[in-house]
């Protein structure tokens, strides 16, 4: 009997946490604390990001216009009719998937390669990883202006070069007025801008893999090339996942880059370009908002798509 009556009073400390509190009210003071600490952020979230997009969302069911004097009237779901049939958005969809499918997939090579180089141990490591940086520090308005100069067809440094210099070309080529290269350009100026942040979190990813583990590979007779596949890109797919979802939201988004450099002519309008101009341009608000409706919502599948693949990797 003594030793019945022992067994639940030497269980019971373990089931008990700081100060002898039991576990299930520790865990709801922790819970109240995150809620507390929660709040702030959702409170400016509801007020920067939720209630703009209600609104606009509102302003999508209506024929509002930009600075109007009378009243919007409800029309319902005829600017999202009228988006489906629209020439100009499909067009400018395909136009901004090409630039994010080009410049995420370049990005990604390049920024591998770049971060693999930076991992290792060399002389000069430091100053490069400062150097990697300086295009993605330029202000993206200050360096598409520049890029817009260099590809110019008359005084561009990249014509001289292709014609004069190495005699790749006969003649200049105004790149950004050819609806054939005017593109790809701008991909070329987007890859150069942010493969640098690319090959930044992918070098966060690199540096968290233990080293043991490629010292065992190298024991076992592992080349370098067979532990880049078998243990580099398998440790480092939840950094390349989380690199692509930011820079594919980024790229959907792309707007700054074209307006500067060839403000949608050429064939290389995106969204958000024809969503400005509808806006302002043409002033008509209701329509626009419908136009930023739908980018939400092809960015939102686009997120969804990314989040279940995170989960799989979890899982």
């Amino acid at each position: 009997m003594a030793e019945a009556t022992a067994g639940p009073s030497a269980v019971a400390p373990r089931r008990r946490w700081f100060g002898g509190a039991p576990q299930s009210e520790f865990y709801k003071r922790q819970e109240r604390l995150g809620w507390l600490l929660v709040i702030p952020t959702v409170v400016a979230v509801i007020v920067v990001a939720l209630y703009p997009l209600l609104r606009a969302f509102y302003l999508s069911l209506t024929d509002a216009r930009l600075g109007g004097t009378r009243a919007p009237n409800f029309v319902g779901l005829t600017n999202y009719q009228n988006l489906l049939t629209d020439s100009a958005f499909i067009a400018d969809v395909g136009h901004t998937v090409f630039f994010t499918f080009w410049s995420v997939t370049l990005e990604l090579v390049l920024g591998l390669g770049i971060a693999l180089v930076i991992n290792s141990n060399f002389k000069g490591r430091g100053l490069m990883r400062t150097a990697m940086l300086v295009p993605w520090a330029i202000p993206t308005v200050i360096s598409a202006q520049m890029w817009r100069w260099m590809f110019n067809d008359v005084f561009g440094v990249i014509n001289d070069v292709l014609v004069r210099k190495l005699g790749v070309l006969s003649a200049p080529v105004a790149f950004l007025a050819n609806p054939t290269t005017a593109l790809p350009a701008l991909v070329a100026v987007d890859v150069w801008k942010t493969t640098p942040f690319m090959a930044l979190l992918l070098l966060a990813g690199l540096q968290i893999i233990p080293s043991d583990m490629y010292e065992a590979g190298s024991i076992d007779g592992a080349t370098g090339w067979q532990q880049f596949w078998l243990l580099t890109l398998p440790l480092l797919r939840p950094a390349i996942l989380v690199a692509l979802i930011f820079r594919t939201l980024a790229a959907l988004q792309v707007f700054d880059v074209i307006y500067v450099m060839t403000s949608g002519a050429s064939g290389t309008e995106s969204m958000s370009v024809y969503a400005r101009r509808v806006l302002i341009d043409f002033t008509q608000l209701g329509y626009g908002s419908a136009v930023s409706v739908v980018i939400f919502l092809i960015i939102m599948a686009f997120v969804v798509v990314y989040m279940r693949m995170v989960r799989v990797e979890e899982g």
